[in-house]
């Protein structure tokens, strides 16, 4: 009878720490290429979300197809997303962050819409009758309030980015994704587990950091709950 490898590589292990030690460049590479690819589009997510939000706040008849349009685009399956935009950018990293882009429109938007109807109006006339402009209204009373609202589909988004993120995987540039894709097509359990493991790690990390940065953005919060 032939004794089992000592290897846990060999051996075929859910948890090998063979499979750290001997991976950690690659497992470092995809890491790094998961965080870009989150952040870059939830950054752009947002940048195109918030004047939509102001636009359907300020103007009633954009609000629907504004929430509509964005309604819509998350519904599409993420393989079918990638499909429609891959003959615009073809099989790179830009497919996955548009898709990524659109899918976290929908999120963006109504919360921050949200946050900024549920400005008192009150708030609004004080503001007005100190000299406040539209603009100035808007950057200093309206979206400072509108942040609680904001950055909770803000962490969702971000949260719902690290896991679309692997769908990547399909055209290449799927950060972890790549290794999941991969350990699955050869089944080989370390590396699955270990980059799954790390999506979780990368999530939970990504939301505690925006919970701490919106502790930091609204210390009023913090007075009124204590």
């Amino acid at each position: 009878m032939t004794a089992p490898p000592d290897d846990c590589l060999a051996r075929n292990e859910w948890i090998c720490g063979a499979y750290l030690s001997s991976r950690s460049q690659i497992l470092w590479d995809a890491v790094v290429q998961h965080l870009q690819l989150t952040a870059v589009s939830v950054a752009i997510g947002l940048v195109i979300a918030v004047p939509l939000a102001v636009a359907a706040r300020r103007w009633r008849w954009a609000a629907a197809p504004v929430l509509g349009v964005t309604t819509i685009l998350y519904t599409i399956p993420s393989l079918a997303m990638f499909s429609l935009l891959l003959p615009v950018y073809g099989l790179s990293a830009s497919i996955v962050i548009a898709g990524l882009v659109l899918y976290s429109l929908t999120l963006l938007v109504r919360n921050i819409l949200a946050g900024l109807r549920a400005v008192p109006e009150d708030t609004r006339q004080a503001a007005r009758g100190m000299g406040y402009g539209p603009v100035r209204l808007l950057l200093a009373v309206e979206l400072p309030l509108a942040v609680p609202a904001a950055m909770a589909g803000l962490r969702i988004a971000t949260v719902s980015a690290v896991s679309l993120v692997t769908v990547g995987a399909i055209v290449g540039y799927g950060g972890l994704g790549n290794l999941i894709y991969a350990g699955l097509n050869t089944y080989f359990k370390a590396q699955v587990l270990t980059a799954s493991v790390l999506c979780v790690a990368i999530a939970v990390a990504a939301d505690l950091l925006l919970l701490g940065i919106q502790r930091l953005l609204t210390p009023w919060t913090r007075a009124v709950a204590s």
